[in-house]
């Protein structure tokens, strides 16, 4: 890997022969010989490593990496180089002192051609590490950069979560499958004071009970067989910033306990720990569950339903928020066809229709996934309905709203629409039985036999 490297050293001949033997290792490499020229140097050639001697005239090297450092802490933060530190003076002390500000690496003069080709190749193995970490923020950033909505009821949901954001207190998200139950918790996360540190995701139903003990507390050494040494967990992973219980439904029994425990004294056990360990974490809790039917059947313990629900946030199904569709719509097609590389697409009036008409059951998620494919399958620049690849589904004549009933009683539901079809046949024939029994085809003796048995008016009620 060729990297753009500064040297900044008061010792010209040193400051040579550096430059001489990086730029026969193939570097692009600039040099300055007084630490505030580096600074400057660092700031207009943006170099991915800098070698600097700790004893300069003017700022000496811990200054400069004093400097760096609160450019690498400011908000926003900015890049600066990897810093490895040369000196003839190699003491323990300026060694730890010169890491603790941030330097990657620590080398003593005189030294080997051979042991700075070392430590140069462990500089640029740290800086691809970290340019990496730092690509895969962005992704995950991006991904679950925006909550989209402009619906009343959206509008109403996101002014919640930015108040409830503000505080420690625990959240639960519901919801169904698919409906964005971890974007919000993200946003709680970056819009809390938290949020410089860590997020932390568990998926309560990956793992099982042991496993997913493990993965939470973590363990000591020796607790079990393979535990070598001792291995921390998410929680602790996460101090001071957010967990994200996903699918907390699916928590077995026995670490419910456990977790009630945690939240009610903050503090908890590695699995085969004896020394209880303090934490101090914000908890997010989603499932698409419903957890008082859990409670019910003796799945999920009331007492830590009580603990999780302090604030509950419901995330409404895409179809009850139809309205936030064309913003939904925009900015997948955006992202998505801007991280393939595709220029820019717009989607047809049809396109849309069949989007607005389609009922959606896998939510956000599923319509993401379909732009993906029509963003893949289209050849210009216009999205069409054939490149959607959706099925609508047979309408029936009269519309039940099942997921507003609280009772889903199959031989309930069925009479409710069978009295709510008559009626309707009624209304449309002015409340003559025979032409509402051709309407409906039915025998007319069978059809005033139904409206007795489901108490139907002559006058039918207006829906």
């Amino acid at each position: 890997m060729q990297a753009r490297i500064l040297i900044v050293d008061d010792d010209h001949d040193i400051l040579i022969a550096i430059k001489k033997r990086l730029t026969w290792m193939g570097h692009e490499v600039f040099t300055s010989e007084d630490g505030e020229q580096g600074l400057r140097l660092a700031a207009e050639e943006q170099p991915d490593l800098m070698l600097v001697d700790i004893e300069l005239p003017g700022l000496s090297g811990l200054d400069v990496l004093k400097q760096l450092a609160e450019k690498r802490s400011s908000v926003p933060p900015q890049t600066v180089p990897e810093v490895v530190v040369i000196t003839a003076f190699g003491t323990i002390d300026r060694a730890v002192e010169a890491i603790r500000l941030g330097a990657c690496d620590f080398l003593t003069k005189p030294f080997e051609p051979d042991h700075l080709a070392v430590v140069i190749e462990k500089a640029m193995a740290q800086i691809a590490l970290t340019r990496q970490i730092g690509l895969l923020q962005a992704e995950v950033e991006g991904r679950y950069e925006h909550v989209i909505g402009q619906s009343a009821r959206m509008v109403e949901l996101l002014d919640t979560a930015r108040r409830a954001a503000g505080s420690s207190v625990t959240v639960l998200l519901l919801g169904e499958t698919g409906t964005g139950k971890e974007v919000m918790a993200r946003a709680l996360h970056r819009w809390s004071p938290r949020a410089a540190k860590p997020f932390v995701v568990v998926n309560c139903a990956a793992f099982p009970e042991s496993l997913l003990e493990n993965e939470l507390f973590g363990h000591e050494k020796g607790a079990y067989t393979g535990a070598v040494k001792r291995e921390p967990g998410k929680i602790e992973a996460a101090e001071g910033g957010t967990v994200f219980l996903d699918e907390i439904g699916d928590m077995p029994a026995g670490l419910q306990t456990r977790l009630l425990r945690l939240l009610q004294d903050q503090e908890f056990y590695r699995v085969g720990g004896a020394q209880p360990i303090r934490t101090d974490v914000r908890f997010v809790a989603a499932t698409n569950k419903d957890l008082k039917a859990a409670i019910q059947d003796g799945r999920f313990r009331q007492d830590l339903f009580y603990r999780l629900n302090v604030i509950t946030l419901t995330l409404p199904p895409l179809r009850q928020r139809v309205d936030d569709l064309p913003l939904l719509v925009g900015h997948f097609v955006s992202r998505h066809g801007a991280s393939m590389g595709r220029r820019p697409f717009i989607v047809s009036h049809d396109a849309m229709d069949l989007i607005r008409e389609y009922h959606w059951p896998g939510n956000v998620r599923e319509l993401e996934n379909v732009l993906i494919r029509a963003i893949t399958l289209c050849d210009g620049h216009c999205i069409e309905p054939q490149h959607l690849g959706l099925t609508i589904r047979r309408k029936l004549p009269i519309e039940t709203d099942l997921v507003q009933e609280d009772n889903l009683n199959y031989h309930a539901v069925m009479e409710l629409y069978s009295r709510k079809l008559i009626e309707e046949a009624l209304r449309r024939t002015g409340g003559h039985q025979t032409k509402a029994a051709e309407l409906l085809g039915l025998q007319r003796t069978y059809l005033t036999r139904l409206i007795k048995q489901r108490g139907v008016t002559m006058k039918p009620s207006a829906f």
